[in-house]
């Protein structure tokens, strides 16, 4: 069948973007100030920006005629869907967000969400992560989602206490060194 007479859906299944991150269910969609304003950010340049540009370069080449074969149009459409995915996606979580601002946390000697943690495991390595928000999390960048086995096990632990992480592997130990938070 000719690509003329396919019709795509303008429904494209949100949930299937890779930066879709789930919650778990009956859960609030904590982020931090910084990451509210990165993902905000992000979508005002989508809308301000990137989409009135696309928007142009679409209806100048709808103006050129022949749709069925002019690459500019084929592109910019493709290129409309996805941005207007990602600005359905991005208003969705920033609706939903429940913002933390971890400067306020008023018991800095527990882990709670927004608290840098430095740990060592049972192979003597020390990490350095820092607990954000699903939308936030970037592992190789030491930023780990609240929902992560790793903050789950450190969450409301103590510096010098040692916490049980349940890994496919098997049980490993972790030890609490130090606890930070922004400051005020």
């Amino acid at each position: 069948m000719n690509k003329a007479f396919v019709k795509e859906s303008d429904d494209d299944g949100d949930d299937d973007l890779p930066e879709s991150r789930a919650l778990p269910a009956g859960t609030k969609n904590y982020m931090t100030v910084t990451g509210y304003r990165a993902l905000n950010d992000e979508l005002m340049h989508l809308m301000n920006v990137e989409r009135p540009e696309v928007v142009s370069v679409v209806s100048w080449a709808a103006s050129n005629g022949d749709r069925s074969e002019n690459g500019d149009y084929l592109y910019g459409k493709k290129r409309l869907r996805e941005i207007d995915r990602r600005i359905r996606y991005l208003t969705r979580r920033l609706e939903s967000a429940e913002v933390v601002d971890p400067s306020r946390q008023p018991n800095r000697d527990q882990v709670f969400f927004g608290a840098t943690v430095r740990y060592c495991d049972s192979r003597g390595e020390t990490f350095t992560i820092t607990i954000v928000g699903v939308d936030e999390a970037e592992p190789l960048a030491g930023k780990i989602s609240w929902v992560s086995p790793v903050a789950r096990a450190l969450i409301k632990a103590r510096e010098g206490d040692t916490v049980t992480l349940r890994t496919p592997s098997g049980i490993e130990e972790l030890d609490i060194m130090e606890i930070g938070y922004p400051a005020p």
